[in-house]
């Protein structure tokens, strides 16, 4: 687990203000990927691995951020914009010139992971950009199937991988939005005041520690066959069944389990009703 707060310049700028809330007397400003780049920094250099790197297009679209990963090894794969410009073996272009370039063969159909209404299929295609450095680089371009709309991924790797692969670290930045959304939500990861730094840092660090027992209590749930008619349990289920067996608990206990069962049963109707759906359409 890891975290920064982003303290913007109008504090940094002010030392009465920082040394009120309980910053250090040395903290400067530091923008998102420079906060993002010593995180990762602290975590490698911990002894821990990190394969990928998945970030927006506020980290995809600092170079800083992209060559201190490059460097350490470390691939990635970060959204850019469209207006953001690569090089490859023919000159210097935009991203969605280059995508209008891409021949309608180059495209693959892929999944980016399982939603909640069925896999996430989108179309891709890979550019390779030009780059004397060791490594892979690539443009990553992802095409929305209903609606045409395309996003951009600038992509590294030490070595040449599978566009499956960089689709799969793709789609884990949305798993990590819906990590966010899931700490708020079960956790009270937002619901701290800010006043003082170190209050903040308590809270967020037992937030994060939280919301990993639940992340790894549904992990561990997940490697037993669920029961016929049931989705395996989730993370808010999962909350909702300790604080009602643990923190509060009833005397009713059977009745509780029973309402959890009912919850799963019919979650797993309404997941098989959408996979079919969206079969048919396909």
């Amino acid at each position: 687990m890891n975290r920064e707060l982003y303290v913007p310049r109008s504090w940094t700028s002010d030392p009465d203000r920082c040394r009120a809330a309980g910053l250090a007397e040395d903290t400067t400003f530091a923008t998102k990927p420079e906060l993002a780049t010593c995180m990762v920094a602290r975590f490698l250099d911990a002894g821990h691995q990190a394969v990928w790197v998945a970030g927006d297009e506020v980290y995809g679209g600092n170079p800083k951020l992209r060559t201190a990963l490059e460097e350490r090894g470390t691939g990635y794969v970060l959204a850019v914009a469209c207006s953001h410009e690569v090089t490859t073996g023919a000159g210097k272009f935009r991203a969605d010139i280059l995508a209008k370039k891409v021949s309608k063969r180059a495209w693959q159909k892929l999944s980016a992971g399982a939603g909640a209404k069925g896999p996430r299929s989108y179309d891709w295609a890979v550019i390779d950009l030009a780059d004397l450095r060791p490594g892979s680089r690539q443009l990553m371009i992802r095409r929305n199937r209903s609606t045409g709309e395309l996003a951009y991924d600038r992509c590294y790797s030490p070595t040449s991988v599978p566009l499956t692969v960089l689709v799969r670290v793709a789609g884990s930045r949305w798993r990590v939005e819906e990590f966010f959304q899931s700490g708020k939500g079960l956790a009270a990861l937002d619901e701290h005041q800010v006043h003082r730094y170190a209050s903040w840092s308590r809270w967020v660090t037992l937030t994060m520690l939280a919301h990993a027992f639940l992340a790894a209590v549904r992990a561990d749930e997940h490697t037993r066959r669920a029961p016929d008619a049931l989705i395996p349990l989730t993370c808010n289920e999962i909350q909702r069944l300790f604080i009602t067996l643990v923190v509060r608990p009833v005397h009713d206990t059977a009745h509780r389990l029973g309402w959890s069962n009912w919850r799963r049963r019919h979650q797993a109707r309404s997941q098989a009703s959408h996979y079919r759906r969206q079969a048919t359409q396909e």
